[in-house]
């Protein structure tokens, strides 16, 4: 599979609109049971309009991940250091785009100087981002009605952000 990850582009959003929809009804079963009601608060705000919508605010960075031509995975990360989407087509998962797009979220977090990012996770992604070095902080519950776990991870002390500025020690001792 060959795979190019790219800034998002208002001509992505339909694509990635799919992407977000399908990822939710098809991988996230454990989440919303197949529950109509949470289906539609999930569901309700993921149009090509609204998508298009998140690409183009200068406060959000969003990323597709293509393969063959194909929109495959979306993610977003907004300027206040959170990981607002992640999400992969179903047959997409298990082959890097999750990675890849997580790999160039934290890089973009770490040009903003962001020193630690937050996401509040499906039980689907549970695993998957505490296998990427990120910390259960507890169960969140969704506007939309899931139980979310958030997550956070440091950023300027990972070998994530190798160009981050070091943090100077304080020492309250005397030089004499």
């Amino acid at each position: 599979m060959t795979l190019e990850i790219r800034i998002a582009a208002s001509t992505d959003a339909e694509a990635a609109c799919t992407v977000l929809r399908r990822s939710i009804k098809e991988c996230c079963e454990l989440d919303h049971q197949n529950d109509p009601t949470i289906l539609d608060a999930w569901l309700g705000n993921k149009t090509p309009q609204m998508v298009a919508n998140w690409f183009a605010s200068p406060t959000n960075f969003s990323l597709v991940a293509v393969s063959e031509g194909t929109v495959v995975g979306v993610a977003l990360l907004t300027g206040a250091g959170k990981l607002a989407l992640c999400y992969l087509l179903p047959e997409a998962q298990g082959k890097g785009a999750g990675k890849a797009l997580l790999k160039r979220m934290e890089e973009q977090a770490c040009d903003w100087g962001v020193k630690a990012l937050q996401l509040h996770s499906t039980a689907t992604g549970q695993q998957f981002f505490a296998q990427r070095g990120y910390t259960d902080a507890g169960k969140v519950r969704s506007p939309y009605g899931v139980e979310t776990v958030l997550f956070w991870k440091q950023l300027d002390e990972d070998a994530t952000c190798p160009n981050a500025p070091k943090r100077k020690r304080f020492c309250n001792c005397n030089t004499v």
